[in-house]
């Protein structure tokens, strides 16, 4: 499954750099802004992960655990063109 998450943060991210960061993969957009994954025993996380277009960020809203934080469970199925979305909208803001 993080293979798949890292797919899809790649393709909303294209030309995206990866790197570990405090101790977790992250595609990169800009030279300090990313996003970063990492797996736990129930879910996958995603951060940090601002607020986002309204219409985004009601499909995002039953994921949301805190502020900045999207978590997928594993037992409810990771929606990888929801995390490709997400990467892309947060890219598109910081190279914009």
């Amino acid at each position: 499954m993080l293979e798949q998450v890292r797919a899809a943060l790649l393709r909303g991210v294209p030309g995206g750099e990866e790197k570990i960061r405090y101790g977790m993969p992250a595609v990169m957009f800009a030279d300090r802004y990313g996003i970063h994954f990492a797996g736990w025993k129930k879910h996958v996380g995603l951060y940090p992960v601002g607020a986002l277009d309204p219409d985004l960020e009601a499909e995002v809203a039953p994921h949301r655990a805190t502020k900045d934080t999207v978590q997928f469970f594993y037992a409810d199925g990771v929606p990888y063109d929801l995390v490709e979305r997400i990467a892309r909208a947060l890219a598109a803001r910081h190279t914009a």
